[in-house]
């Protein structure tokens, strides 16, 4: 058993991991303060001051546009700083909730076994048969393309990651000897279950998330991108990709700077999750990060 202490040392000692926090508490930090960090509003246009290239300033106003001005005069700085809410309310909820069904269900389904185990893993089965884009796809045209619908549409079509993982862990877990002894001493099978079970999904089930973040801010990107993200005039960063593309010469920095903004958060949270695997898994040793 490694002391929580230790964990933390080896934590601390992964470079990257240090560095994915540090991104994913910024983007945090900038989606909570928005207000007041952006240096305008970002649905403000001002046609006359429309395709600005970085470090413009304003002669009437003084302002400067740190990171330039799109096809409508709105500044980039400022809709890549509301973006970032979009990005963690969607994934931050998607990733929870997928988390919760995905370990209920596989928390039933491994411990229990016989029909529940049977019925949630064809349903798995049949939930990972379809291509998850396409699927995701399908349904956000159909319900319409809202805040609302994005995060359903991601918790479905996600929560079988999660079941899959557990029910392997689960499947490990109930042969141990503490639990044969927990039974042993006539702990029913819900306790057991939730109180020495469930406490062994967590460390793995918590990596897992970190690397889901990620994908869902990369598929809420794609699905802004394609026009059946969150509508406008609320600013996210796939469809200021999309705004992006037909500039890409002329005014490239419309396309990059949200690009890199999606880059960087999806890096910090693969970081992360390197972290926390090697930090929560007791077979590694001696990680000294990259």
């Amino acid at each position: 058993m490694i002391a929580p202490s230790q964990r933390l040392r080896r934590f601390w000692r992964h470079r990257l991991a240090v560095i994915g926090l540090a991104i994913m508490a910024t983007v945090a930090g900038l989606a909570l303060a928005a207000e007041r960090i952006a240096p305008r509003s970002p649905t403000a246009q001002q046609v006359l001051l429309r395709l600005r290239p970085p470090g413009f300033k304003d002669p009437r106003s003084g302002r400067v546009a740190w990171l330039g001005t799109d096809h409508l005069g709105r500044d980039i700085l400022s809709r890549i700083i509301y973006g970032s809410r979009v990005s963690l309310v969607v994934s931050l909820p998607t990733v929870a909730l997928s988390a919760l069904i995905g370990m209920t269900l596989g928390l039933l389904a491994g411990y229990y076994g016989g029909l529940i185990d049977v019925f949630v893993m064809r349903s798995v089965d049949l939930q990972l048969a379809f291509p998850f884009i396409l699927l995701a796809l399908s349904i956000v045209a159909l319900m319409g393309p809202s805040l609302r619908n994005i995060v359903i549409v991601f918790v479905i079509t996600t929560w079988p990651v999660y079941a899959r993982t557990t029910r392997g862990v689960v499947l490990a877990l109930r042969a141990q000897d503490f639990v044969q002894a927990a039974r042993s001493l006539g702990a029913g099978d819900r306790r057991i279950l939730w109180r020495h079970v469930a406490p062994g999904v967590v460390s793995p089930l918590t990596v897992l998330a970190s690397f889901e973040v990620a994908r869902m801010i990369i598929l809420e990107a794609a699905l802004g991108f394609l026009g059946l993200g969150v509508p406008p005039p609320t600013p996210t960063w796939g469809s200021m990709l999309a705004d992006g593309r037909d500039y890409l010469r002329d005014a490239w920095w419309i396309a990059l700077f949200p690009g890199l903004a999606i880059m960087l958060t999806a890096a910090g949270s693969n970081f992360l999750g390197d972290g926390l695997r090697d930090m929560l898994d007791p077979t590694l040793r001696n990680v000294e990060g990259a």
